[in-house]
């Protein structure tokens, strides 16, 4: 007799440092060391070097699951680059298209405040961050739940900020950084040095002011509610005390 009981889907775990390589170093490398003519040629390097982000991407949301707006941006962000390489396409096109993508998420977040599920509750404030149960029992106690909606509704346009600031960084990077052709070995090279340096002048100063957001709601948690660090977190020690 056959089990037909479906397995849950797996737990995803964050795993940065296989992220940044696989997004970002090893498409970089290929981008500026594989582009000659003697070795893939532009056209050959730029399908390898997309493969990895595009093929990583696809394994996640298969693996788990899941539906993720920003990972399917992100799978989406790939093709467009792909295409935009491979049809020798103007580049203006990849600078409107580097702006687009956190663009679009930073309108959503916006749009997504009118609707049942706001994208600040399954970015920031979730039950796999914080322990949100826990949080609304006290804030119903104090009598506190209108002045947190509204200090979460600020927090969701700070959220939104951060999106727009990655749209524009993106688009002056673009422009400054990728000016030959699209086609060509000197585009898959500055492609390649564009991707690299996005990281350093974008993804850690958008990384920072989430930080920064996330330690603004924390404290207004806290200051509401009275509760602690430790005791706001998802699973922690004092939630498995009887």
């Amino acid at each position: 007799m056959t089990d037909t009981t479906q397995m849950p889907a797996p737990s995803h775990k964050p795993r940065p440092f296989i992220d940044l390589l696989i997004s970002i170093v090893i498409p970089s490398l290929i981008l500026m060391k594989l582009s000659g003519e003697a070795r893939l040629g532009p056209d050959g390097a730029l399908v390898l070097a997309l493969a990895f982000p595009l093929g990583w991407g696809a394994f996640e949301l298969i693996k788990y699951r899941k539906f993720n707006f920003v990972a399917l941006l992100g799978l989406v962000s790939v093709i467009l680059t792909g295409g935009i390489g491979l049809l020798h396409l103007d580049n203006q096109w990849l600078a409107i298209k580097e702006a687009a993508i956190p663009g679009l998420i930073g309108i959503a977040v916006l749009v997504s405040t009118r609707t049942r599920y706001p994208l600040i509750r399954t970015l920031l404030f979730n039950k796999t961050v914080l322990n949100v149960d826990k949080i609304h029992e006290r804030l119903e106690q104090g009598g506190h739940t209108p002045r947190f909606e509204t200090r979460l509704m600020r927090a969701t346009y700070l959220l939104s900020g951060t999106f727009f600031f990655s749209s524009v960084m993106n688009y002056v990077l673009a422009k400054w950084i990728v000016t030959s052709p699209a086609g060509s070995e000197a585009f898959n090279d500055e492609l390649g040095r564009m991707t690299l340096l996005s990281y350093p002048m974008i993804a850690i100063p958008s990384m920072i002011m989430l930080m920064a957001i996330f330690y603004y709601l924390w404290r207004t948690i806290h200051d509401l509610t009275g509760l602690k660090l430790e005791e706001i977190m998802a699973n922690s020690e004092t939630d498995k005390q009887p």
